[in-house]
């Protein structure tokens, strides 16, 4: 969706050689064709789904990840020696029409460190975004799954569209450079008119580049590649944590396929009754919520933006405005602007321990000193980007646009934005404005999108676990109880973390750990209410 989780630092990843073999939209080959039809006849759909079922991935050493996954090393093996391996998987590019062309998606696993009698199955991840690839990312966060990998498989895939999976691509000359576009509009129409030239073009170049396969990247065919993978794995039932995004995927399976629906944790929950412009304008309440409260520690800390946090959200929203008007110059060359500032403090805001990071940077900006936040930017991995030593970036951007706006059907003009941005300013002055912007995203997007918000309802699924977070900026902790009353009555089960920062599960909480292991390892749930408190940050950092 075209709203903060565009700007999303969760996945942090780097470069290496573009893997190029069959991972784009392709027609059969010769051999292909031979295996599908037997003496020539015509196959159908039914009998094309047997033979994707029955397919057995090659399990091979993982290479080091592409720039279009984010690029780096390749993953190193796990402390008890454990190396991972990756594969693909044969999908469907039309699940409409099961027989018709196909395409890879790309898999990373980890095997289990139990025994076989121990082993449960494969515990299946999505990280959220949309737009980020699970197979560079799950390496990286393994060390936190270590407990769970005690009787589960750890795997995880590039959606389609993502990383290596037919990866979405608007790389085109002609677009204008992003970094030259304002997306926080404000001397009238120039600016805006801008912004709509660059959606568009951008929108032509995906068609461009990315025709066949830039109709079929919805999460609805996504959650059916779960399903795939789910019988290619061997497991009657899929066993899945879900985050940000990742909750909306799973929300939108538990509704495809109840009956299949194994031990399911959805963390940093997606509210599934939003349009795209009720999630913004809630994002922006968000942000502007955890913002004021690093403020208030930040005040507390004595940090030299304001005595209180009312003085240091005024100074930041005031040094925004300046820098916008008068960017600061970066070590690269390049600037510190309005927006880029926004870059990097809602980037900080994913995670409490990046305030004290963020309280320096903004310290040394307003000293006319931009090289902190602009290396606190650099660390987070601002999405998009980064890039391989071939200069190309992670295509983390173009999927998230290609995915949001074949998920939504909300499509908004100028006009709309000018009519709703004195709510978005209410709601926050310093994030609203880009949030109210980021609705264009859509604009002249050559898909028509599937409906205004997900549908999860899941009658008869076992229960799934929603962890909410209170300081959440991304997923606002209201969306929480949404979700479960959408997923239906006793499926979805609450657990609140009060907390800071994006999701719970990987910020490391012992009492929100311990739930969510003790579930996923033995089916047992923590009881009604239960509420988990944030260990505060140490004094002085």
């Amino acid at each position: 969706m075209p709203t903060a989780r565009a700007i999303s630092t969760a996945v942090l990843l780097s470069t290496a050689t573009l893997l190029a073999s069959s991972l784009t939209a392709c027609a059969p080959t010769d051999q292909e064709r031979d295996r599908r039809h037997g003496t020539g006849g015509t196959t159908t759909d039914a009998q094309a789904l047997t033979s994707l079922r029955s397919q057995s991935p090659d399990w091979k050493p993982c290479p080091a990840p592409s720039p279009a996954q984010g690029g780096g090393k390749a993953p190193t093996a796990l402390p008890d020696g454990t190396r991972w391996q990756c594969a693909t998987l044969r999908t469907p590019l039309d699940w409409k029409k099961p027989s018709g062309d196909t395409i890879d998606l790309a898999l990373i696993r980890a095997r289990s460190s139990g025994t076989p009698d121990d082993r449960i199955g494969s515990l299946l991840f999505n990280f959220g975004g949309p737009g980020g690839s699970g197979v560079a990312t799950l390496p990286g966060l393994a060390a936190d799954y270590e407990k769970l990998r005690t009787r589960y498989d750890l795997v995880s895939f590039d959606p389609r569209g993502v990383g290596n999976s037919a990866p979405v691509r608007c790389l085109d000359a002609a677009l204008p450079d992003e970094d030259d576009i304002d997306h926080t509009p404000d001397d009238g129409t120039a600016e805006a008119n801008a912004l709509v030239r660059f959606n568009r073009a951008t929108a032509v170049a995906c068609q461009k580049n990315s025709g066949d396969v830039l109709p079929h990247v919805g999460t609805t065919q996504t959650a059916q590649d779960l399903d795939l993978l789910r019988q290619v794995l061997g497991d009657a039932r899929l066993h899945y944590l879900g985050i940000s995004y990742g909750t909306e995927l799973g929300g939108v399976y538990a509704h495809l396929f109840p009956d299949h629906v194994g031990r399911a944790v959805l963390d940093g929950v997606v509210d599934p009754t939003h349009d795209t412009l009720q999630e913004a304008l809630a994002q922006a309440r968000g942000f502007q919520l955890a913002f004021e409260h690093f403020a208030t520690w930040c005040a507390q800390q004595g940090c030299a933006l304001g005595a209180d946090a009312d003085a240091v959200v005024k100074l930041t929203a005031a040094l925004e405005k300046t820098l916008d008007d008068t960017p600061l110059p970066t070590p690269d060359g390049g600037e510190l602007d309005g927006d880029a500032l926004i870059d990097a403090v809602s980037g900080a805001l994913y995670r409490q321990d990046y305030w004290p990071a963020l309280r320096v940077g903004l310290e040394a900006a307003a000293d006319d000193d931009a090289d902190v936040l602009h290396d606190l930017a650099e660390a987070l991995g601002q999405r998009g980007r980064g890039g391989g030593t071939s200069g190309e970036k992670s295509n983390e951007d173009d999927a998230f646009r290609a995915i949001t706006c074949d998920d939504s059907s909300n499509r908004y003009t100028v006009a709309d934005v000018e009519s709703r941005l004195p709510d978005f300013l209410e709601a926050s002055p310093l994030f609203g404005p880009g949030l109210a912007w980021s609705l264009l995203t859509c604009d002249g997007w050559p898909v028509p999108g599937t409906a205004p918000h997900p549908e999860v309802s899941a009658p008869g699924a076992p229960p799934i676990l929603l962890v909410g977070n209170t300081g959440d900026p991304a997923t606002p902790y209201e969306g929480t109880a949404r979700m479960a009353e959408r997923l239906g009555g006793k499926v979805g089960v609450e657990l609140t973390y009060q907390g800071e920062g994006h999701g719970a599960y990987d910020s490391g909480n012992t009492c929100v750990r311990n739930a969510v292991n003790t579930y996923l390892l033995t089916g047992g749930l923590p009881a009604p209410g239960t509420v988990c408190e944030a260990t505060p940050l140490p004094e002085g950092k």
